[in-house]
């Protein structure tokens, strides 16, 4: 008992020291980012902690700021590929070998639509800094995949950890360390997700690929929730290409029986024109539905923490005392909403996992489901 109430009030320690970290990283970048004598502009702070960047900013101390410079790739057909390092462009104040990264002052200086050039693109420049329209790829290292590429060796590492415990110490004996973390959970998802969405041999087959996807999502979510993380998948962008891969997961499992449930399926023939689109628009509503579900629950959850954090701000461009007043119902409410991110980040990356096995067991049990309604049929 004792034990288990030392571990609880390490937990909230550790939060609260999340929330107050983040706070004062949060409090650094929103004057970093600040016009002189200007108010809080919150929506301007909220979308920089949430968007994509071609640099890392990581905390501050006093008025100088500690940032991790990207790499920036380009191709175009006039130049090629051109590299180099993301500080070049000076937080967005210069342009570098004809290209330019767009931000709010430059956007303000050369009277340009918001919705054309938004911040942290990039553009390519003239002599004279405007822009030229030329078409660019940009190809860079962003924040977002710095992270991804953070938590995929996060996933290599634990995986290989313990793939080499039960090659060192054999399956009979009691696990230890890493493996005793990850064993029940690795077990769970074979047993309570694979099994029972995906029949026969299959599973096995597919357990792998299912628990890749578990274990990516909820390193990446975890991740997210530390001050001066990026927000990987809190961005469509990431969801998009898991959502993609799911697709094409479950298009190559799926039979010609799953082909011929949804373009005959066994309904009347009048039946048949309306029923054959509504599966076919099925087909592609699923990963989209994973797709936005992980997006919006996880920025949801990012957006909140901060808007409470900015309430702060705005109470203290109001009033100081009322801005230092609110300061512990922020931090309150911080460690509440950290708590429940840390479960929204295991649900998420449970329900994306389980749907993705549900819809790859879909295609392969259409088969056994017609196949036992004909011999129902047959029988009878």
């Amino acid at each position: 008992m004792i034990s288990y109430t030392l571990s609880k009030y390490r937990l909230v320690a550790l939060i609260l020291a999340f929330c107050i970290s983040g706070f004062n990283t949060f409090a650094n970048t929103s004057e970093a980012h600040e016009e002189p004598k200007k108010g809080f502009d919150a929506k301007e702070v909220l979308l920089g902690h949430v968007k994509d960047a071609h640099d890392w900013h990581l905390f501050s101390l006093g008025e100088s700021h500690v940032t991790l410079p990207l790499p920036v790739i380009i191709y175009s057909k006039e130049k090629g590929i051109s590299s180099f390092s993301s500080s070049a462009f000076h937080h967005g104040h210069a342009s570098h070998e004809g290209y330019r990264l767009v931000n709010k002052h430059y956007r303000e200086e050369k009277r340009l639509e918001e919705s054309k050039y938004p911040d942290e693109r990039i553009i390519a420049v003239d002599a004279n800094d405007n822009p030229t329209g030329a078409e660019i790829y940009d190809l860079s290292i962003t924040k977002n995949i710095t992270s991804m590429i953070i938590g995929a060796i996060l996933l290599i590492w634990l995986m290989t950890s313990v793939a080499k415990a039960y090659t060192t110490r054999g399956s009979k004996k009691a696990p230890k360390g890493l493996q005793s973390l990850l064993e029940p959970v690795i077990i769970f998802i074979r047993d309570e997700v694979v099994k029972p969405n995906i029949p026969g041999l299959s599973a096995e087959r597919y357990t792998p690929f299912i628990l890749t996807f578990f274990f990516f999502i909820l390193i990446n979510n975890l991740l997210g929730l530390l001050p001066g993380s990026a927000n990987v998948t809190g961005n469509i962008a990431v969801t998009f290409a898991l959502a993609l891969i799911s697709f094409i997961a479950t298009m190559v499992s799926a039979n010609k029986h799953f082909w011929s449930h949804i373009l005959n399926p066994p309904v009347p023939g009048w039946v048949k024109p309306i029923l054959v689109p509504v599966e076919i628009i099925g087909i592609f509503t699923k990963p989209v539905s994973l797709m936005i579900r992980l997006f919006a629950n996880i920025l949801a959850g990012h957006i909140i923490i901060l808007s409470i954090i900015s309430l702060v701000f705005i109470f203290g461009s109001i009033n100081k005392a009322a801005g230092y007043g609110f300061l512990p119902i922020t931090i309150l409410f911080n460690i509440v909403m950290m708590m429940l991110e840390l479960l929204v980040a295991f649900i998420q990356a449970f329900i994306f996992a389980n749907l993705t096995a549900v819809f790859i067991g879909q295609g392969m049990e259409v088969a056994h489901h017609d196949d036992h309604h004909a011999g129902d049929n047959k029988h009878h």
